[in-house]
């Protein structure tokens, strides 16, 4: 740029100024720490998200856990409370994850830290019995989130605003009926989900369900594809089918099913668009994913 002689010293002063006010802002952008988020989204948590770091094991967040014994426990069967150490960044969304049929907690343990470290309350829950079917599991989900943020000891860390449910199996049709009961939730993710309704009309929170390609137990063309398909056309849904993979896979530490998860909870439950790209365009067919199907791009 050119400056003329009569303008220079005021063009160099207004220069100074632009200047500055952009190092101002290439400043605050480049904060990468698990503090750092936008002010025109206050949900927002964590650094600028990349395909390794929603892969990673543990994402930027330190976490902690605490033991809720089936003792103190109303409406639900106890269970264990992973969350973000710091209280830097205010509160976060929470997530209640049911196990399956005949199943414990631990069935579905993983999820807890691996999911807490990427900002999230989460509550993996044991049921009131094994043998609890999912319209029982849905209220179990509900009266572990109502405990988490009206009872636990980490409460004041919650936005009881932005709640979500998870499940496995009969967990996973639970987690269904949980957003039915409740349309407030911001967020569901059944994982290989069973339950004998295959219609969801209802249903105003956002949805992905996992199915699996060899699932004998909860067959995806009477189960999970049906449970995708009867949702409302307009609600923002996504189906992604796991490649070589069975009712059991979500029971054990699986990339693809936490990518996923993560990136669909912080979309919904944060409101955090800097995840939409991995959600939208769809996942392609590859080692992991049979297929994929879904409304992109997200409305919600």
């Amino acid at each position: 740029m050119q400056l003329h002689p009569h303008t220079s010293r005021r063009g160099t002063g207004r220069l100074v100024g632009l200047t500055a006010a952009l190092a101002a802002v290439v400043g605050l952008s480049t904060l990468t720490g698990p503090g750092a988020h936008a002010a025109d989204n206050p949900y927002e948590r964590g650094p600028a998200p990349t395909e390794s770091s929603i892969e990673a094991l543990r994402g930027p967040y330190a976490v902690s856990q605490t033991s809720v014994s089936r003792l103190s426990a109303t409406g639900f069967g106890g269970g264990t409370i992973y969350y973000p150490t710091t209280t830097a960044d205010g509160t976060f969304g929470a997530v209640a994850i049911s196990p399956g049929y005949t199943a414990l907690e631990s069935s579905i343990s993983w999820l807890g830290p691996r999911l807490a470290s990427q900002g999230f309350v989460v509550f993996t829950i044991d049921t009131n019995t094994t043998l609890d079917q999912p319209g029982s599991r849905g209220d179990q989900l509900l009266a572990a989130l109502d405990y988490l943020t009206q009872r636990s000891s980490v409460r004041n860390r919650v936005d009881s605003s932005r709640l979500g449910v998870m499940g496995h199996s009969m967990g996973g049709g639970g987690s269904l009926e949980a957003a039915k009961t409740r349309p407030s939730l911001q967020a569901a993710i059944p994982l290989t989900p069973w339950n004998l309704d295959k219609t969801w009309p209802e249903l105003r929170t956002p949805t992905l369900i996992f199915g699996a390609d060899g699932d004998s137990i909860a067959p995806v063309s009477s189960h999970a594809e049906p449970f995708y398909t009867n949702l409302p056309s307009s609600l923002d849904r996504a189906y992604l089918e796991l490649n070589n993979a069975t009712h059991f896979t979500p029971n054990s530490s699986n990339t693809t099913i936490a990518k996923y998860s993560v990136s669909w909870l912080k979309r919904f439950i944060d409101n955090d668009t800097r995840y939409e790209q991995f959600l939208c365009p769809l996942p392609r067919p590859s080692l992991t994913i049979e297929e994929s199907r879904g409304n992109c791009p997200h409305t919600s």
